[in-house]
């Protein structure tokens, strides 16, 4: 390990001390079963269970902290999609340090009203992080406010890097670190503590396929990101030039998942774990879920980094898991237009056990005979082989339903 690093092991100790008492210790427990789904030994540390739902307090406290006593009293500003935002807010009212808080106004408005309540002043301005940093630079320049920045900045990293800490005290023989990757900061700091404690640990970051920063950075290209991820929190248009080095150097592997792996990781979190986490604090499993010969075998660590998930998006990604199982199926039938006809499907369907949703009543589409009537019925079942029983018993009573 080279000594021209950003941060050492010493920094991550220093912020761990510092934050001894004024933060949560979160636990980490073994999950049998995402063992079991992913062939790996699982082993999660619930930062979601933070005050603020998320890691980012850790960096921002130890940051707050070191301020001097006039930066202090002139205040300080930031820009964060949400999560950033809110240990600030949260340590710097703690602390009695004027924030002001600048959010893209894409921002989730559960993380917005939370930054609020923890009485920053929050300012909405451009459709990304980069657009809201320009706007906040502005700020800092015209009030002579302090810059804390989200990642790119040793205090913040080495604040960071007491996840790993903990990790390590509560499972010492941990092989492999799955780390989610945004602006970097939680991985370098992490990396940093974990390769100190072990040089052979493993270090795997993970980046969602449509903001893959860091990847292109390690690959020699230009980041091309962009797009509506459900992993906000990571959703970072480039990465740090200090985080970029200390991943450089210590970080074994950086794998990409899709958002299909992400929304599965959430539903498997809230149905297995019974925990509630945003895309990003999914994004470690999800890579396990994606990438399960990289990791079977191996003592894996997960970080749920983030639990502040939109209440509506939360409920949108459960129904469209049970969509993907088949719990949740549109078919669509095409019969003559007689009373009854309805009733009569919806007899064959709720005699198969499958409960009926909602149902649309089409007549006047041309592909359907002017003497016929199409009916497209949302029904639940409880698993994919139930929906296809009912598809046959459908058929064999002479109403074969077309699938959507």
């Amino acid at each position: 390990m080279t000594d021209k690093l950003p941060i050492t092991i010493k920094d991550v100790r220093d912020a761990a001390a510092i934050l001894d008492g004024q933060i949560e210790r979160t636990p980490m427990r073994y999950s049998k079963t995402l063992s079991g789904i992913t062939g790996a030994e699982v082993w999660v540390k619930f930062e979601n269970l933070q005050f603020t739902a998320a890691f980012k307090e850790r960096g921002a406290l130890n940051k707050l902290t070191r301020l001097s006593d006039e930066e202090k009293t002139s205040g300080v500003i930031a820009a964060s999609a949400g999560n950033h935002s809110q240990g600030v807010a949260y340590h710097g009212r703690r602390l009695g340090i004027p924030v002001t808080i600048v959010m893209p106004v894409t921002t989730p408005f559960n993380k917005v009203e939370h930054t609020r309540a923890f009485g920053a002043r929050v300012l909405l301005e451009g459709n990304t992080f980069d657009e809201a940093k320009a706007h906040a630079e502005q700020i800092r320049q015209a009030e002579g406010l302090t810059w804390i920045h989200p990642f790119d900045d040793p205090l913040i990293m080495a604040g960071q890097g007491t996840v790993a800490l903990e990790m390590l005290e509560d499972k010492p023989d941990l092989d492999t670190l799955v780390v989610p990757i945004g602006g970097g900061g939680l991985i370098s700091g992490m990396a940093t503590a974990a390769k100190a404690h072990n040089r052979f640990i493993r270090i795997v970051g993970v980046e969602a396929a449509m903001y893959a920063g860091m990847r292109a950075r390690l690959e020699g290209r230009e980041p091309s990101t962009g797009g509506a991820s459900i992993a906000e929190g990571i959703a970072v248009k480039d990465v740090g030039h200090l985080t970029e080095q200390v991943v450089r150097e210590l970080v074994d592997d950086v794998v990409i998942v899709e958002e299909a792996h992400i929304e599965r990781a959430i539903t498997l979190l809230v149905s297995v774990e019974k925990t509630v986490v945003e895309g990003a604090g999914a994004a470690g499993l999800a890579a396990l879920l994606a990438h399960p010969q990289k990791f079977a075998g191996r003592k894996v660590g997960l970080v749920l980094c983030g639990g502040n998930i939109d209440t509506r998006l939360l409920a949108s990604v459960l129904t469209r898991s049970l969509v993907r199982e088949k719990r949740i199926s549109n078919i669509r039938i095409i019969g003559d237009d007689t009373p009854g006809l309805l009733a009569l499907v919806s007899k064959v369907i709720g005699d198969a056990g499958a409960n009926i949703m909602e149902v649309g009543h089409n007549r006047i589409a041309l592909d359907v005979p002017a003497k016929g009537a199409e009916f497209d019925i949302l029904m639940e079942t409880r698993d994919a082989q139930h929906t296809n029983d009912v598809i046959e018993a459908l058929t064999l009573a002479g109403y074969p339903p077309r699938t959507n």
